[in-house]
């Protein structure tokens, strides 16, 4: 599974199940008694290839670069009993041939996650109390994910607290996002100057329609933006719905930020959403889909305001693993068509154009990199993206991935010393 810790392999327990090799590692009863007493072992392994051949659009000192990003995890799983469960994932992380290195590309040997959940039955619902470094996410990652687009993902220390009870589920967590330093191994640090947690409420209204809501509070010392610098405290109200209707599916979130940065006011919002109908009795099952997003920028560089979007812990892949624009003061409309040669492969062909919300604000790159002397420039207009994506799940272990995608670049961006850039990426993932 995409969480490793949220696998059962009880199903061993029972002599009658077929074996594969290693299975024996997947299930180590420590109860003969009890199945459900047990130790399992797991790893993946991660390779993808990328090239790219303008960074932040080739302005400043990016150079086009080709390189690989390897990923390796390798976890152990304690089950005892149906309550208590004891988790830690290892990560190494290598980017060979990557001359411009940034948090998310390096970490030769850290602790990924090491918690412990307690799940016990409350008033006919389910609590489930997780205790540690972990990780999390939220709805289509947008503005809170585990980031397994680069390299190293996104962990937290946090203390996380869920109830389900019929059609409700409520969250309530605490964490310090970890910060990846790679200067000696398992020096990965988290601190009270960076903090993360809310409150979270999700319903169930019909079988295929979902809402949810959360309310959060983030804080970063010693933020950085282009008109000031300071403390950071966010308010972050968010709420998402989703459905299936026929053939038809639609996922809609909304985010409003308030707070200080320095001795600025915080007004802030973002926006996402993702459409698109089936026809599933034709062949391929082409999905016709839409994708409209935007993010706040700052209109008033004078005032005592701060408008600019602050995109949390994005998912690099949800607009493209190319990363040349991010989630901050854009806009973006973007049709695709999706589908599906044979069971196991998957093709979406995208056409993007994006704008800026405002020209007093920069472009921006992943997740919130300023393309120099951008700010202040006319031109909303930011350019056009074409975007290929396949998936294969080769079986059950193996899967292959690749994407491939050219931005054309407007005039704001050309006049800043940027130039139309492509990138590709060639994928092969491993899990046992």
């Amino acid at each position: 599974m995409f969480n490793r810790w949220q696998e059962d392999w009880s199903g061993l327990a029972d002599p009658r199940v077929p074996r594969e090799r290693l299975d024996s590692l997947k299930y180590i009863p420590l109860s003969s008694g009890d199945p459900d007493v047990y130790l399992s072992f797991g790893a993946d392994l991660r390779e993808r290839f990328e090239s790219n051949d303008a960074p932040v659009f080739g302005t400043g000192k990016n150079v086009a670069q080709n390189y690989l990003i390897s990923r390796a995890e390798a976890h152990a799983d304690l089950h005892v009993g149906p309550h208590l469960q004891m988790f830690v994932q290892l990560q190494s992380d290598f980017a060979p041939g990557k001359t411009q290195l940034t948090t998310v590309d390096q970490d030769h040997l850290g602790l990924e996650q090491a918690f412990v959940t307690l799940t016990e039955p409350v008033d006919h619902g389910t609590l489930k109390l997780r205790v540690g470094r972990q990780q999390f996410a939220f709805d289509m990652q947008r503005f809170v994910s585990v980031r397994d687009g680069p390299n190293v993902r996104q962990s937290y220390d946090a203390v996380w607290a869920d109830y389900e009870k019929g059609s409700w589920r409520f969250i309530s967590f605490y964490s310090h996002p970890v910060q990846t330093k790679d200067e000696r191994i398992f020096d990965d640090v988290s601190s009270g100057k960076f903090t993360f947690g809310g409150f979270r409420a999700e319903r169930k209204l019909t079988e295929k329609i979902n809402l949810a809501a959360y309310v959060a509070r983030y804080t970063q010392a010693d933020a950085h933006y282009l008109t000031v610098s300071g403390n950071e405290q966010r308010n972050v109200f968010d709420s998402r719905m989703t459905g299936v209707a026929g053939h038809a599916d639609w996922d809609v979130e909304g985010m409003k930020q308030t707070g200080l940065v320095g001795g600025k006011d915080v007004q802030a919002w973002g926006f996402g959403s993702l459409a698109g109908y089936t026809f599933a009795d034709a062949a391929w099952a082409p999905r016709l889909g839409i994708q409209a997003d935007a993010a706040s920028g700052n209109r008033n560089p004078g005032s005592h305001t701060l408008g600019t979007f602050n995109p949390l812990f994005p998912n690099g892949a949800y607009l493209a693993l190319a990363g040349y624009t991010g989630y901050t003061n854009f806009i973006q409309f973007k049709p695709s068509l999706t589908v599906h040669p044979s069971r196991t492969l998957k093709m979406m062909f995208g056409v993007a154009a994006q704008w800026r919300q405002t020209t007093s604000d920069a472009v921006y790159a992943q997740p919130t990199v300023v393309v120099p002397n951008t700010a202040g420039q006319p031109g909303k207009y930011t350019g056009t993206y074409e975007q290929l994506r396949a998936d294969w799940a080769c079986s059950r272990a193996v899967s292959f991935a690749l994407e491939a995608v050219h931005f054309g670049v407007a005039d704001v961006i050309r006049r800043a010393g940027g130039h139309d850039s492509n990138y590709i990426g060639v994928q092969v993932a491993l899990g046992w």
